[in-house]
């Protein structure tokens, strides 16, 4: 191992100890298994929600998709049957 590489790796072990939890309700966007946590609605419901055309709170980064929290919010506030 040269000196290079394990000056990185250490960068990369101080960046992850010192990295920032960020509550979830503070989050512009939500994993698929955060806004089920988030909202007591489950992964597969969710999941199918964010492939209906049009979904209004889906994000795709590349092919992942994220949930957009605040529309998730007003969706919900929204909606009496999901």
């Amino acid at each position: 191992m040269n000196k290079s590489n394990s000056s990185e790796e250490k960068e990369l072990h101080l960046y992850k100890e010192t990295e920032v939890k960020v509550p979830i309700h503070l989050k512009i966007t939500l994993t698929i298994k955060e806004a089920a946590e988030y909202s007591n609605i489950g992964i597969n419901k969710i999941d199918s929600m964010l492939k209906q055309p049009n979904c209004p709170f889906v994000l795709y980064v590349g092919t992942r998709k994220l949930v957009k929290r605040k529309e998730f919010e007003e969706y919900i506030r929204r909606e009496l049957i999901i």
